[in-house]
């Protein structure tokens, strides 16, 4: 079982960064790999990126990619999520979500076992 919380959301203005943080407890978080996804209202929940249970492979849908990065540190049981060049698209509730190794259907929620509250983003144009 592992429990997942994330931080780090707020209201920024376009152009400018948030780091998202998503603290898990359990002694297997290593063997997780890991995912955000995002909600915006009226929306359906969508994959924003992934990273292997290493760490050595990540994985970003294209209306992020080259402006966000995700990271992990297995030693703090952490993952994170730098968004840079933010936009008034990215507003939504932002998810971390804990998954098995298999990569087949990584963007899909239904892969990801665990689920934290969400943290809210608004970004103001």
């Amino acid at each position: 079982q592992v429990q997942l919380v994330e931080s780090g959301g707020g209201l920024v203005q376009a152009g400018g960064s948030l780091r998202l943080s998503c603290a898990a407890s359990g002694r297997t978080f290593s063997t997780y790999a890991m995912g955000w996804f995002r909600q915006a209202p009226g929306k359906e929940r969508e994959f924003v990126a992934r990273i292997s249970s290493s760490g050595g492979r990540t994985y970003y849908a294209d209306s992020v990619k080259g402006r966000f990065t995700i990271s992990r540190d297995n030693a703090k049981n952490t993952v994170d999520l730098q968004a840079n060049n933010l936009k008034p698209e990215d507003t939504a509730v932002y998810y971390c979500a804990a998954g098995g190794p298999i990569l087949v259907g990584y963007a899909s929620a239904s892969k990801y076992q665990y689920w934290g509250q969400g943290t809210q983003v608004t970004v103001s144009s």
